[in-house]
């Protein structure tokens, strides 16, 4: 992998955001049974949250994998309730990125944690899988 034009920088914020519909709610993905916003998708919405993050500053024959992450859901949210992942850059070690994230849901913070991913090249890394 080549030198990053944009380096990764401590600091580095990235976003994401969705909008609590039933297909994104602990009923529907079986996290539980209730029509709020699913802890699952918190923390998926937190991944791309990272990914967003450092997108600008990978080369075109990289990628980003999520190795680790602890959260904590600490807030239910409505149907229709607006939500906002952001991951700030804490940490850059060669290829390791740690992010530390948070959601809320507009007034409120609904979660809050620490997630790492790797950078990869993205050809090499499936072809590792033999697919």
């Amino acid at each position: 992998m080549s030198d990053m034009v944009n380096p990764i920088a401590v600091g580095d914020i990235g976003t994401a955001t969705t909008i609590v519909a039933e297909k994104n709610t602990a009923k529907a993905v079986g996290s539980g049974n209730l029509d709020v916003f699913a802890t699952p998708m918190m923390i998926a919405l937190m991944e791309e949250a990272a990914c967003n993050c450092i997108a600008d500053s990978l080369e075109p024959e990289q990628s980003s994998v999520g190795t680790e992450i602890s959260v904590a859901h600490t807030a239910a949210s409505p149907l229709e309730a607006s939500i906002t992942a952001a991951a700030t850059v804490r940490e850059v070690d060669g290829r390791r990125v740690v992010f530390s994230v948070v959601a809320n849901d507009g007034d409120k913070e609904i979660g809050t944690g620490t997630h790492t991913r790797f950078l990869i090249d993205a050809q090499r890394f499936m072809s590792k899988l033999g697919k």
